[in-house]
Formats: C-alpha cells, structure tokens, sequence
C-alpha cells in the first residue's frame, strides 16, 4: 500500500520533507509536543539521552546479549558477566562521558542498571525464553503509513508469538495501562502485517531508578492478542501522522506547555516553553 499524501510538503519558508516512516516513540513525541517533534525530526537537532535513557539502552542490550546464549547458559551469574564485558564500551559512549558524572554517580548508575536486571529475572526465567527475535527491526506499513519499531523481544508460546518490550522507568497507575500498551500493541499488528502470528503482548517493568533494593517493584502487564485495541492503536498512529501532514504543510508546530518543558533540550528556544519552566519553578522572566 502506498503511504499517505504527503512525503514532500511545503511551507511558507522552504520545502520540508516528511518522515519516511513513523516509529510509536516519534509518534507520542508529537503527540507530547509539536514543537519538540519539529526540532528532533524536522530540524534534525540533537536530542541526546539522559540517565534514564542510556541505562535503558545498558539494560536492553545486556538482555539482548544474554538471550544470545543458550539457554542453560541464562543465570544471573552470566548476566552480571555480560554487565563487566558491556560496561568498558558504555563508560567511553561521549553521551555518557558528558553527562560527568561524580565517581558516587556513576555507581549509583550501576547500581542501578545492575537491580534493573534482577528485576528481569523476578519476572522472568530466561532458561524458558524460546527466542525467535531480538532488537527486531521491523518496515511495514500500517494502513498505509509507513512504520518503522524495533521489537525488543519476539519469542514463542503456546498460542503462536508474543512481543515483549522492556521498561526500566516507574509502573503506570492502573489508570494509565491501556494508553502504556498502546507500543506493543502497534509492534504486534506490524508483526502481523509482515505475516506472523501474534498470540500474546507484554510489557516488563524491571524496576524504578532511586528506590531501594526491596522498594523495587519489577512488573509484568501481560494481554492476549486484542483486535480491538490493536485497531485502536493503528488508529492513533495514523492520526497522528496525519496531523504531522498538516502541521508540516502549514508550518504549524504548536507547543503544549507543560512539566515537561523543565526538562526539554529545546527549551531555550521555545518561548512558551521558557515561559512554562519558569513559571513552575518561581524564576523570575
């Protein structure tokens, strides 16, 4: 199916061009925030990683590497192997090097990425894991929207395959959950779209960064193969791009002021955002 109108639109300065494709995380940026998309996606400025997100990136690909082996090779003690081996390549990542962080920082990163990988295998015997796919990159086209996701983990079960991704951040409330799931629920009807059958969708939340060791809450929110919220999903990530069609072709990228501005690598030249940060944290214009 060919995608959508729009993959070379103009505005009132210059011609832009639309995205290839569109990932879950570009999509909830925009939805998040126009203006932020724009200056990651349009503008191309750099938006690098924080903590959170290269310990994310350790964790995922300790994982990765530990469902490379075989299975009777999955212990903890392996994984805390694999940990030593990674690290050296980590600590010399210049994203990582400029976050300079003190000698307590840093172990409390480690400490960190360490308690996360526990909290897999809380969740988790990986000994059971019947592989079939990691760190899938996964081109299709959902209703004719070009998409692009890379499924952290595709393995078998009984009812046929199940997408698993992986979250190193805080559980959602309950209230939350539905909205959460929305990502795999798009990784499993672009897995399907490509001609696999997708039983069963998962998310793993290995933990919480700062909470103790017995503060920790590793949570798995598991669902059967859902058609209904699959369509729901694609749904939302066709509008969206949709909306990015507009915006693109009217040179409309509204902000949407918010907590967090605070923390947006833009927000020096967004005034609104400025504005916004300022305002939350009693800093005089």
């Amino acid at each position: 199916m060919e995608p959508r109108a729009g993959s070379v639109i103009a505005d009132d300065a210059r011609v832009v061009e639309a995205p290839k494709s569109l990932s879950p995380s570009g999509a909830s940026t925009f939805r998040q925030c126009a203006r932020r998309w724009k200056f990651r996606y349009v503008d191309k400025r750099p938006d690098p990683p924080g903590e959170p997100a290269l310990r994310g990136t350790f964790v995922h690909h300790v994982l990765e590497e530990l469902l490379a082996v075989a299975p009777s090779q999955r212990t903890l003690e392996r994984a805390r192997a694999i940990c030593r081996d990674l690290w050296p390549q980590l600590a010399a990542n210049s994203d990582f090097m400029a976050l300079e962080l003190p000698e307590d920082q840093e172990r409390a990163f480690r400490w960190n990425a360490w308690t996360d990988i526990e909290g897999y295998f809380a969740l988790v015997d990986p000994v059971e894991v019947d592989v079939v796919d990691r760190e899938r990159d996964v081109h299709t086209s959902l209703e004719g929207v070009p998409f692009r996701g890379i499924v952290d983990l595709v393995d078998r079960v009984p009812a046929g395959l199940r997408v698993t991704d992986y979250k190193t951040g805080r559980p959602p409330p309950q209230r939350f959950v539905d909205s959460r799931l929305s990502q795999v629920w798009l990784y499993a009807a672009a897995l399907e779209s490509v001609g696999d059958d997708v039983s069963d969708v998962r998310l793993l939340y290995l933990g919480e960064t700062g909470a103790g060791r017995g503060e920790r809450r590793p949570t798995e929110i598991a669902r059967p193969f859902d058609p209904e919220a699959v369509s729901a999903a694609v749904d939302q990530h066709c509008s969206t791009w949709d909306r990015i069609a507009e915006a693109t072709a009217t040179g409309r990228f509204e902000p949407t002021p918010g907590p967090l501005c605070s923390w947006c690598p833009y927000r020096d030249d967004c005034p609104e955002g400025q504005l916004e940060h300022q305002r939350r944290n009693g800093i005089a214009a």
